[in-house]
């Protein structure tokens, strides 16, 4: 009796660890999904291609900061001077146009872990790799949000 009570708790055992990891992926492969939308929205159309500074807002955290050296230094540009200055520059004559102001994006990688992840996206224009972006989100009740960038420019 007490070794048919061990099988079937190992039975039970490899079951649920097997559901586990089944589930792991269909919620992650979601949440990549989710992230992906809201930085095309947000972030490449909404600071690049659009010039959509309400879905810059929507999309990225307000405590957001684009973070660069400055000597060894840390400079820290807020998102709120950031989509003020892409609202400016779309209402002074933008062309959409031009191929200087269409940028081709590549998600490099997409990494999530619970209620946080990290995005590495190369953006390019007229053929030119120009930034290599590392975007920091974290998932709030009301959704993700952007709330740190890191960059190269090539």
């Amino acid at each position: 009796m007490k070794r048919n009570q061990l099988k079937i708790l190992a039975i039970v055992l490899v079951a649920a660890t097997s559901l586990a990891f089944t589930l792991k992926p269909v919620e992650d492969a979601a949440a990549k999904e989710e992230i992906q939308e809201l930085i095309l929205k947000s972030y490449v159309n909404g600071a690049f291609n659009g010039l959509d500074a309400d879905a810059m807002r929507k999309g990225f955290h307000e405590d957001f900061a684009i973070y660069s050296p400055k000597g060894e230094a840390i400079s820290k540009y807020p998102i709120k001077v950031w989509a003020d200055g892409v609202a400016k520059r779309k209402a002074n004559n933008y062309n959409a146009a031009d191929p200087k102001n269409k940028w081709d994006h590549n998600f490099a990688s997409v990494d999530v872990t619970g209620n946080a992840a990290q995005v590495k996206i190369e953006l390019h224009n007229q053929g030119k790799h120009v930034y290599t972006d590392y975007l920091s989100l974290l998932k709030f009740e009301s959704g993700w949000r952007i709330v740190a960038k890191v960059y190269h420019q090539h």
